[in-house]
C-alpha cells in the first residue's frame, strides 16, 4: 500500500488541506486506489507543540512514506523567534533531509480565470509554462551565513551563494527532459555578467544541451527575464534557474494566472518522491474565515498523482473536475469576478468531489 503523509501546517493550511484529502478519498474510492494517508506536525504548529519546527518524529514519517502533501507554514506569531526555530526552517529542514533538489512549478491560466490575471487577456490567453527551481542548494543553503559584529561594532549580515557543478548538472538533466515532454524550449536564468557563481551556472547547462539535440536552449540574466515575465510571457516554455531567482520569478508567474491560489508546485528527489504543496503562503490574515482558495492544493494532489504514483488517468480526473466547476462560475474570493458564485473553502471542495463523483 503507498503511503501519504499529511503535513497541515499553520495559517489556512489546516482548511485547504481538508479539501485535498476529501479529494485523495474520492479518488481513492473511484479509482481503486490504496493510498493510505498519515498526518504530522510542521512548521509553527509543531514550534508550539514540540519546540521545533521540523521534529524528528515527523521526519521519520516524511522518510518513510512514499510521498508528502503539505499545506502551508509561518505566520506573524512566530516572526519574533530565533531564525533557527521559525516555520520556514521545518520546510527547509525537509527539502534538504529527503534531498528534494528539483522543484517544478507550472503556471498555467485557465481559460475561465483570463479576466482575473493582472496582465491583459490577450498577454496571458493560453499561458501554459514550467520553472524548474533548484531547491536544496544556492543561498539558502549556502554556509558560511549569519550575522557579525565587526570590530568598529556595527553589526553585518552574511549569506554565501554557492553551487556545484554536479549540483547544476542534476537539476539540468531535470530542465531538459521536462522540456522534451513539453516545447521543446528550455530559458536558464543567472546572473553570468556579474556572479561567478552563475557563470558556472551558465556553462554547465550549455554543456548539457548536447545530449538534448531536440531541446532548444536559451540563456537569459534574472532582472530581464523578470521583465519579459509581465512583458511577453508566452515566449516562455520551461524556466530553469536557481534557488533563490526561482524563488521570486515563480511568484512574479503565478500572479499572471490570476491567482497564487491556483498554483500546485512539486519538489522531487531523484527517485520521484515528492513534496506537494500549493505554492501559497499561510495566509494568516485570513485563516480561519473558510474563504481561502483551496484549488492549488488540489491540484498538488493531482501533481502527486502523476508524479509519484504514475496515475495519469487519476490527476486528469481531477483536472477535468475542476475545469468543470470553474466552468459552473464558482469562485472563491481571490478569483471572484462579476457574474461569477462567490463560495468557501469547504463549498469549493464539495464542489470538486460532486464533479468526480458524476465523471
Amino acid at each position: 500500500m503507498s503511503k501519504v503523509l499529511v503535513l497541515p501546517g499553520d495559517g489556512i493550511g489546516p482548511e485547504i488541506i481538508a479539501e485535498a484529502i476529501k479529494v485523495l478519498e474520492t479518488i481513492n474510492t473511484l479509482s481503486d486506489q490504496s493510498i493510505a494517508v498519515d498526518t504530522g506536525l510542521v512548521g509553527g504548529a509543531a514550534y508550539d507543540e514540540h519546540g521545533h519546527p521540523l521534529p524528528q518524529e515527523t521526519l521519520a514519517k516524511a522518510k518513510d512514506c512514499d510521498a508528502v502533501l503539505l499545506g502551508a507554514v509561518g505566520g506573524r506569531k512566530w516572526e519574533s523567534l530565533d531564525i533557527a526555530v521559525r516555520p520556514e526552517k521545518g520546510l527547509l529542514g525537509l527539502r534538504a533531509e529527503l534531498g528534494l533538489f528539483a522543484n517544478l512549478r507550472p503556471a498555467l491560466l485557465y481559460p475561465q480565470l483570463a479576466d482575473a490575471s493582472s496582465l491583459k487577456p490577450e498577454l496571458v490567453s493560453g499561458l501554459d509554462m514550467m520553472i524548474v527551481r533548484e531547491l536544496t542548494g544556492g543561498i539558502y543553503f549556502g554556509q558560511p551565513r549569519g550575522v557579525r559584529t565587526l570590530d568598529n561594532g556595527e553589526r553585518e549580515g552574511f549569506n554565501t551563494l554557492v553551487y556545484s557543478e554536479s549540483e547544476i548538472k542534476r537539476i539540468g538533466h531535470i530542465a531538459f527532459e521536462t522540456a522534451q515532454r513539453r516545447g521543446g524550449r528550455l530559458c536558464s536564468v543567472d546572473k553570468a555578467n556579474v556572479l561567478e557563481c552563475t557563470e558556472l551556472w551558465r556553462e554547465v547547462m550549455a554543456s548539457l544541451a548536447s545530449d538534448y539535440p531536440d531541446v532548444s536552449l536559451s540563456h537569459m540574466y534574472v532582472d530581464n527575464a523578470a521583465m519579459q515575465l509581465v512583458r511577453e510571457p508566452k515566449q516562455f516554455d520551461v524556466i530553469v534557474t536557481t534557488n533563490m531567482f526561482g524563488d521570486i520569478l515563480s511568484d512574479c508567474a503565478a500572479m499572471l494566472t490570476g491567482s497564487i491560489g491556483m498554483l500546485p508546485s512539486a519538489s522531487l528527489d531523484a527517485n520521484g518522491k515528492g513534496l506537494y504543496e500549493p505554492i501559497h503562503g499561510s495566509a494568516p490574515d485570513i485563516a480561519g474565515q473558510n474563504i481561502a482558495n483551496p484549488l492549488a492544493t488540489i491540484l498538488s494532489v493531482a501533481l502527486m498523482l502523476r508524479c509519484t504514483f504514475g496515475q495519469a488517468a487519476a490527476a486528469d480526473m481531477i483536472e477535468r473536475a475542476i475545469n468543470a466547476v470553474l466552468d459552473d462560475g464558482l469562485r472563491t474570493v481571490d478569483i471572484m469576478s462579476a457574474g461569477m458564485t462567490q463560495v468557501s473553502t469547504s463549498v469549493m471542495g464539495d464542489a470538486v468531489v460532486a464533479k468526480l463523483k458524476a465523471a
